[in-house]
């Protein structure tokens, strides 16, 4: 580009693959993020924040033979030549939090953060994606896998959704997935002309890799292969049936899913997916996780089990549209300032507002010397339960008008009473509010 020349219209864009989320969509947003909150809470977790990014050996522990580490990661060197990359899921970099600061295990906390992929962009996936998880270190117990399990689970249904469902599976450890990984090996060899490209190229480093693909032909192949749970080990079999019996307890329906091995290469036992059957099947995976007991030991820290999950916000908003619940919330306001005196009024205006809000009042205004007709219309769009009213006559008598936007009704009320009077009609037997000044 010349200098002094107009750059190309999409710079001021929002770049491929992401997207800006603006009022009322937002609010959404924020109702969805409070429900996780107060549910993790619940359960005893606290919030954790991580950088945006790490050293990108960080998430190269995710697996080297991984799409994530391959071909969607974005890399960057610093201005101090160190190699960095965005942070493309949310496990990872708690794993490292809990390795560097050492806290009392079990560690449970909660994030909600931004994740990167350079992946093809759509409906629902975008390079840019947002998503609410759990993990929990320093334990290995069947009864956290339910737990765990139950929080994501009450919480899609604490949404209002019902048409999901779970899947559970148990990929083994140490002691018992070599064997399998050699038995599906030599199958998928037996069969390599008829798996596609992707898959054949996984066959030797990540056979597991290939179970998970979605091309018709491999899935033709691979619903004929080995299951892992034919392989589990006595120990491994006894934490999947406990895993099983504790969903059962606590009434979380679920199936078992022999090819759902998730798209990281940290997990061990325990593994699991929630899939809404509102949206097609190619996108329809609300979220997920597992166990990645190994993890911590290979960023370098102590032995340190592990379980999570990760929900995607936009996927879950999409699910919440085709089953027609969470809409974005309609506006609302406690109460609205109309000023119809004008600049003489200005501070009267800006003080009765500000005690309004302190007070705990949801309150807005208008600006820019709008007429009182004006100012009116824009109280009834923001969703004003009542107008205030700061006009002459009020004014000389100590006074405001107060406007009931639902009957329509007006009344004269004390300016010293106003905040009260809105607290008592709006939260009935609240005491009251705040000490009001003497000399108004």
């Amino acid at each position: 580009m010349q200098s002094g020349s107009a750059p190309p219209a999409d710079v001021y864009r929002a770049p491929v693959g992401t997207h800006d989320v603006l009022p009322p969509e937002s609010g959404r947003w924020a109702a969805l993020v409070a429900a996780f909150a107060g549910r993790a809470a619940r359960f005893g977790y606290g919030l954790v924040m991580t950088p945006a990014y790490e050293h990108i050996e960080v998430f190269q522990r995710v697996g080297e033979g991984t799409d994530v580490v391959r071909k969607e990661m974005y890399e960057f060197e610093d201005k101090g030549g160190r190699r960095l990359a965005l942070r493309p899921e949310g496990t990872a970099p708690v794993v490292r939090a809990y390795i560097q600061h050492r806290p009392t295990p079990p560690w449970k906390v909660w994030y909600l953060s931004p994740h990167f992929r350079h992946e093809k962009a759509q409906r629902g996936r975008y390079r840019q994606h947002h998503q609410l998880g759990v993990e929990v270190l320093g334990v290995d117990d069947p009864a956290l896998d339910v737990e765990v399990i139950s929080l994501a689970h009450g919480f899609l249904t604490a949404l209002g959704l019902s048409r999901f469902r779970l899947a559970i599976n148990s990929l083994g450890d140490d002691q018992c997935r070599p064997g399998y990984l050699e038995a599906l090996r030599s199958y998928l060899r037996a069969h390599a002309d008829e798996l596609c490209a992707d898959s054949r190229s996984r066959l030797e480093t990540n056979p597991l890799r290939v179970l998970d693909c979605k091309v018709p032909a491999c899935v033709a192949v691979t619903e004929r292969a080995p299951q892992l749970l034919e392989h589990l080990c006595a120990d491994c079999k006894t934490h999947f049936e406990a895993v099983q019996a504790g969903l059962d307890a606590i009434g979380v329906p679920h199936e078992i899913a022999p090819r759902l091995v998730r798209g990281l290469d940290y997990y061990t036992r325990t593994t699991f997916e929630f899939a809404s059957e509102a949206l097609e099947s190619a996108q329809n995976a609300l979220g997920g996780g597992g166990r990645y007991d190994k993890l911590a030991e290979e960023m370098g820290g102590p032995p340190s089990p592990g379980i999570g999950f990760g929900i995607g916000i936009e996927r879950v908003l999409i699910a919440c549209d085709a089953e027609g619940v969470l809409p974005a919330p309609a506006p609302h306001l406690d109460a609205y300032v109309v000023d119809a005196v004008g600049p003489e009024a200005a501070a009267e205006v800006t003080a009765l507002l500000a005690e309004l809000r302190e007070t705990g009042l949801s309150a807005d205004r208008a600006y820019g010397g709008r007429s009182v007709r004006a100012q009116t219309k824009a109280a009834d769009r923001a969703g004003a339960r009542y107008v205030v009213l700061v006009g002459r006559a009020e004014m000389e008598k100590g006074a405001v008008a107060v406007r009931d936007m639902v009957s329509g009704e007006q009344v004269e009320v004390a300016r010293n009473r106003v905040v009260t009077w809105l607290h008592e009609r709006l939260d009935p037997g609240i005491d009251d509010i705040a000490p009001e000044d003497p000399g108004r």
